[in-house]
């Protein structure tokens, strides 16, 4: 008990550091790109100088997209931590066990196929992740889910679906150019109209996740524990699927395929807080929405005045990190 208590303020502490870097990582990509506004300035054109350019590239221009960038990171990592739990592996992600893959894959039916009804991207990623995760998971499992077999199981799924990605692309080239950005995982081109499309499933899921830590705390026991304490494991683990595709489909509807950021935020989140899923999860919310802004501010100013879609820097982040995790014995137990 005295443990405890003494772990729960250092905990507490962290999370308010998290709170610090998302509010810095904010200012930071509204100020950055190729005109630079320092915060007292974007305080003081958002609140009295709105008939400014100023303003206009505040608002119409990079405060829908950092809003976006920051649902989006929340989305990916909610996902990533959610499947690290219920998989009991950490090499578990939205996009390295093909989750995303699925997602993407039903949104860009939609995208090129059907554009007239783009706001059912949404639903579509939704219903392609969660497609997806449950396949994955029913692949990986042989009395028990063993985290070499989930992590093939996700290879061969991600490749299914990049295979559909591709054929998509090939039979119809005159549409592939709408959509490069969308494979490869930008924010470019980002309005107020993406930001009221993901605000909805992005608030519910973050919402119904926050109830259940506990919940998740338990699964990490193993099966038969959390059936000793009274928990249905593959009714709740059921219902973090479902919650995990919402987050996951949300993200890659409005951002496309981009990687690594449930892998990379989950896995440091942890390293910082600890497991207890009641503190993961809010350290993760905060430290996976600054890490999405400080990426794609990152993505306008190194090699301005060209942009690169920010999936190019968390690939470039995230493809060591997955590396170094692979090689950790306890990575692959």
């Amino acid at each position: 008990m005295i443990k405890s208590k003494k772990e729960g303020p250092n905990k507490n502490s962290l999370i308010i550091i998290f709170i610090i870097l998302f509010i810095a990582s904010f200012f930071f990509s509204l100020g950055n790109g190729a005109v630079k506004i320092s915060p007292l300035e974007i305080i003081k054109t958002i609140l009295y100088e709105k008939d400014t350019v100023r303003y206009q590239i505040i608002w119409n221009v990079r405060l829908p997209r950092t809003i976006v960038a920051a649902l989006v990171g929340i989305c990916l990592s909610l996902s990533g931590a959610i499947l690290q739990g219920i998989m009991r592996n950490p090499l578990a992600g939205p996009n390295i066990i093909g989750v995303s893959s699925g997602g993407g894959l039903f949104a860009l039916i939609i995208l090129i196929i059907l554009p007239k009804f783009y706001y059912l991207v949404p639903i579509g990623a939704f219903v392609g992740a969660l497609f997806a995760t449950l396949f994955i998971y029913s692949l990986a499992w042989k009395e028990g889910v063993l985290p070499t077999r989930l992590v093939l199981a996700g290879v061969a799924v991600s490749s299914l679906f990049s295979a559909g990605t591709n054929a998509l692309m090939t039979f119809f080239p005159d549409r592939v150019h709408g959509v490069l950005g969308f494979i490869v995982g930008g924010l470019s081109a980002i309005t107020w109209k993406d930001v009221r499309m993901v605000v909805p499933y992005a608030v519910l899921g973050t919402i119904l996740i926050l109830f259940l830590p506990n919940k998740l705390n338990i699964l990490m026991l193993g099966d038969e524990v959390a059936t000793g304490l009274g928990v249905r494991v593959e009714k709740t683990r059921f219902i973090f699927i479902i919650i995990s595709s919402l987050l996951a489909g949300a993200a890659v509807a409005v951002v496309g395929l981009l990687g690594f950021v449930g892998l990379i935020v989950p896995h440091m989140t942890r390293l910082f807080i600890g497991s207890d899923y009641r503190y993961l999860f809010p350290g993760t919310i905060f430290f996976g929405a600054s890490i999405v802004m400080i990426c794609d501010t990152l993505s306008r100013i190194l090699f301005a005045p060209m942009e690169i879609p920010v999936g190019i820097i968390m690939s470039a982040l995230g493809a060591p990190f997955f590396l170094y995790l692979l090689r950790k014995k306890e990575a692959i137990k």
